[in-house]
């Protein structure tokens, strides 16, 4: 750093460039994201991210930020020739960090395992320019730790290995030496030491393997292997690994199509078959994945299908996976909502029924050239904790905040006060009734309300198996509309639980209870 400068920033003669935080995303749900990580993100003003990188991650990010997604540039998973398109991914970030922006680099799992990060980082290096590496949970400790199984065990297992199931054919020697390996997993063929196996993959010559070594490991995990799980296993038994010792795969970890499959050396390439077992999985393989009988947390637990959008706000007995419904955008005309906001002192109160009516109406303000002051002398009413925290953030704090969260419990609350003639302002989405105005019609006040975003159903929801849920929570009526309309009625035995009275009759109107 060089004195004077701020934080994140060279000087480079008079040029200032930003610098490049190389983050790990986790294994793919969004709480699993390191603290660190999610607030770089946060901050973040281009975000170039894998294809893997969940979408409610990138919710998270600031919707003026720049996104980048690395298929456009050309990158495709297990390619080997990709030498072409991992420079564009560097000269990118190269590019975009001169013209003084903070720029993430997205990576799933750890930032550091098996993700090319070398290349990017020689790139910035060339260049002088700043960057941070930021860790991430990766994707073997992930589907270990969420399938009850511990990668090492005093009894079975002193050590683990991490293999790459897709190799570079072109890479010629390692640049670790064999002699000094615990095994030699890593070498490569040389004048000094002759091949042991070659593995053949995608039709080329890939690296050289000392299979006996492996096979003598305690615990093996392979990435990206499921492919090549045939050609693997089958060296391996050649190399003496006994053909019962336990292999697990895990599809999706942490994510909603999240399948744990076990069984032995073999007959686990059987098993992956007829279970349609597709990237991206990790294959893990020693003893130590007889645990996942009996400490596979997942099975044991009380399994809850949520698909509202702030599922992190409820504290739930058992296991959640989250499956929002619903995507949150803005208007494409915002004349309406402006023309309230800048007369908006004739109104007594402003109602927020959601944390995204606070969002958007404070944002249509800073775009007005306005700020919080505008709202002197009103008053402000808030459905719900989240919306009320979501004030907070704005420096309002909420007059009325209902013990209840719903219009019900609003409406209930504002009978004990004199509204009769004052003026509500209900900011809303574009596809809420005008049940909430008729309420506040009957207690003789006068409601105006006008839409401040949209709200949509969910692109490429993925297919599920609802017979692996015990229970599925919905938080709107909408919720409710569009999972029918893409996965039709739970089977029977799934509990369905509502928040809401709203949400309950539309759940009772498709037949939806229990």
């Amino acid at each position: 750093m060089v004195p004077g400068t701020s934080a994140g920033h060279h000087l480079r003669g008079f040029e200032m460039t930003g610098k490049v935080y190389l983050v790990g995303a986790g294994p793919g749900r969004r709480d699993l994201i390191t603290v660190r990580g999610s607030n770089i993100l946060r901050q973040a003003d281009t975000v170039i991210y894998d294809y893997l990188v969940d979408d409610q991650i990138l919710d998270g990010i600031s919707r003026d930020a720049e996104l980048i997604c690395c298929d456009k540039l050309g990158k495709k998973r297990y390619s080997d020739g990709f030498s072409e398109s991992q420079n564009r991914i560097n000269k990118l970030l190269v590019k975009k960090a001169k013209q003084g922006r903070k720029v993430v680099r997205l990576k799933n799992g750890d930032a550091s395992i098996f993700s090319r990060i070398s290349q990017e980082l020689e790139a910035l290096s060339k260049e002088n320019i700043e960057f941070e590496i930021v860790p991430g949970i990766t994707a073997a400790s992930a589907s270990a730790c969420l399938s009850g199984i511990p990668l090492t065990d005093r009894r079975f297992s002193s050590s683990c290995i991490f293999v790459t199931g897709h190799e570079n054919p072109l890479k010629q020697k390692s640049l670790i030496d064999p002699s000094t390996s615990c095994f030699d997993f890593a070498q490569h063929h040389s004048k000094h030491r002759e091949p042991v196996e070659r593995l053949r993959v995608n039709g080329e010559r890939s690296r050289t393997i000392d299979w006996k070594g492996l096979s003598k490991s305690g615990t093996i995990v392979l990435y990206m292997a499921v492919e090549n799980l045939g050609d693997i296993i089958r060296e391996l038994l050649k190399a003496g690994k006994h053909e019962n010792t336990p292999v697990a795969i895990a599809q999706d970890a942490s994510m909603l199509t999240q399948k744990v499959l076990t069984g032995t050396l073999k007959d686990i390439t059987g098993k992956a078959k007829r279970e349609k077992i597709r990237p991206p999985a990790i294959i893990i393989i020693g003893e130590v994945v007889s645990f996942e009988k009996q400490f596979n947390w997942l099975r044991k637990n009380k399994r809850i299908l949520f698909t509202g959008l702030s599922g992190e706000r409820f504290f739930i007995k058992g296991t959640y996976f989250h499956l929002p419904l619903i995507r949150i955008k803005p208007l494409k005309d915002y004349s309406e909502l402006d023309s309230y906001i800048r007369g908006i002192k004739v109104f007594d109160w402003i109602v927020f029924s959601s944390r995204f009516g606070v969002e958007y109406f404070f944002k249509r303000l800073k775009e007005l050239g306005l700020d919080a002051r505008i709202l002197n002398n009103i008053k402000i009413a808030a459905i719900g904790n989240c919306t009320s925290e979501r004030l907070l953030g704005f420096t309002i704090s909420a007059d009325l905040v209902p013990k209840k969260e719903s219009s019900k419990g609003l409406i209930d609350e504002f009978r004990n006060l004199d509204i009769k003639g004052r003026k509500i302002f209900l900011p809303r989405s574009d596809i809420s009734d005008k049940g909430l105005e008729k309420d506040f019609e009957k207690l003789g006040a006068r409601p105006t309300s006008s839409f401040a975003y949209r709200n949509v159903m969910a692109e490429d929801l993925p297919d599920l198996d609802l017979n692996f849920f015990n229970e599925i929570m919905f938080t709107s009526p909408s919720g409710v509309r569009n999972f029918v309309a893409r996965y039709g009625k739970p089977p029977e035995k799934v509990k369905i639980t509502c928040i809401g009275d709203v949400t309950k009759k539309e759940a009772e109107k498709w037949n939806l209870s229990g």
